[in-house]
């Protein structure tokens, strides 16, 4: 029996160890290719490149290029990512605080709606959200095609559902008793959300941030429905986009970039890594 574990853990150790190489063979490209010119790329991807300091030069080159204006992308998708994590925590929390303790039908039903989201495609409702957009500007005058609102908007409604999801079953473990007391020593509703629930929530809260961010920070198709390709207001994976032409790809400055915007997530997500595995095991065990 001790024999067939053992030999049980070892087939697993180098399946797992396989799966690694797989999922990180990818990212390994990157990095080698971040560090050469266009032509030792396209000569051969695979090999190491001879000489490292290219790295810096082909970021230099990225930061320097005028008609990319790869500082000011950097700007929009933090202001987008920023704006859009703390819209859909907040809001997300507050939401699912409610129609947990709010025991009607009417809640569970308005909770169905939520989890609806997740399994509509976005594909469905893509077009129709640019219509939708088209007709605010033109019922009310407010602008949301080529905004920071507009794209703020859009990422509220999409990354809403999976967070109410997430948030209501963490609350759902929350004593009643917290707020029951938070009460009697005269704490409104806003004071008893703020001051107590949501302290509470921070595992669970930190997770959410990550999970969207990630997704937010790395976001393609959405920014270039609302923002559009070459406009005033560019995220990164937009501005990547610009080094792809319709005949010449600058593969050096394209792997480089991918790399640069790869970074800040990568940093965050090891930093945070103790709290997102902490909310996920808090909601799953209570």
């Amino acid at each position: 029996m001790f024999k067939k574990q053992k030999v049980l853990n070892i087939v697993l150790t180098i399946v797992t160890l396989i799966m690694f190489l797989f999922a990180m063979f990818p990212f390994f490209i990157v990095v080698i290719n971040a560090a050469k010119a266009s032509l030792e790329i396209i000569t051969d991807p695979i090999a190491l490149p001879d000489r490292w300091g290219q790295l810096f030069r082909n970021m230099a080159d990225i930061w320097s290029r005028p008609s990319i204006e790869y500082s000011k992308s950097v700007f929009s998708s933090v202001v987008i990512t920023t704006g859009s994590l703390l819209t859909i925590s907040v809001f997300s929390a507050m939401a699912a605080w409610v129609l947990v303790r709010t025991k009607t039908k009417m809640s569970g039903f308005i909770f169905l709606l939520f989890l609806s989201g997740l399994i509509i495609p976005f594909q469905v409702v893509m077009f129709p959200l640019v219509a939708l957009f088209r007709m605010i500007y033109e019922a009310i005058g407010l602008r949301m095609l080529r905004t920071y609102h507009g794209m703020i908007f859009a990422y509220i409604g999409f990354g809403a559902p999976l967070s109410v999801f997430m948030f209501h079953g963490f609350i759902k473990s929350v004593p009643l008793e917290l707020e029951e007391a938070s009460t009697i020593d005269g704490c409104t509703k806003p004071q008893t959300f703020f001051k107590i629930i949501l302290p509470i929530l921070k595992p669970i809260f930190v997770t959410v941030i990550i999970l969207n961010g990630i997704w937010i920070w790395n976001d393609f198709l959405l920014p270039s429905l609302i923002l559009g390709i070459g406009q005033d207001i560019q995220t990164i994976p937009l501005a990547i986009a610009a080094f792809a032409g319709s005949f010449v790809k600058k593969w050096d400055l394209i792997m480089t970039a991918v790399l640069m915007a790869a970074i800040p997530i990568i940093i965050a997500f090891l930093l945070a890594q103790k709290h997102i595995i902490k909310g996920m095991v808090s909601g799953s065990i209570k």
